[in-house]
């Protein structure tokens, strides 16, 4: 991403930090399903709860040496929380992660996208009412056509954005 061209809340959603912060909630989340089916004990759920932790420049790091960015994540993660980490990543692989990742980084994009768009049009409606007298010069293939008003533009506009909103919604499942 181009830093000067992305809204900082949704850089965030790409960041190491983000990605990393959800691949430790899935790998508890598994942990915790796991002891409910009573393949692990729950105190050792409880102690990698409580312990499991992560440094983004140590994982950079373990990576260099790994060329493996999971394996460096489990590797950082295992030095939070110790012996119990054995239960953390069990049965699963790496696609596991990063496929559940990436697509929660997509919801979480399309729900921000979907919040500036009802801004947008709240925008655009007020500003339909508040120039729908003012007029305009019309266009039609690119060249001056009949006057119409700001108020027409915006209004369509608005429109347009109310079917983008939707469009959004069912296509990524952001309600």
């Amino acid at each position: 991403m181009i830093e000067r061209y992305t809204l900082p809340e949704m850089g965030r959603i790409w960041e190491d930090k983000f990605k990393f912060d959800t691949w430790l909630r899935i790998e508890i989340l598994a942990c915790e399903a796991r002891a409910e089916m009573g393949e692990i004990p729950t105190i050792d759920v409880d102690v990698i709860k409580a312990k499991a932790n992560f440094d983004v420049n140590k994982i950079l790091e373990i990576e260099e040496t790994t060329k493996h960015d999971v394996i460096a994540f489990l590797t950082n993660v295992a030095e939070y929380v110790g012996p119990e980490s054995r239960h953390i990543h069990y049965g699963m692989t790496s696609s596991d992660i990063l496929d559940t990742t990436l697509s929660y980084q997509m919801k979480s994009a399309g729900e921000l996208l979907l919040n500036r768009l009802e801004y947008l049009k709240s925008a655009l409606k007020k500003r339909a009412i508040e120039h729908k007298n003012t007029i305009c010069v019309g266009r039609s293939h690119g060249i001056h056509a009949e006057p119409t008003t700001m108020g027409l533009k915006f209004a369509l506009w608005f429109e347009e954005t109310k079917r983008n909103i939707e469009r959004l919604k069912k296509s990524n499942r952001c309600n």
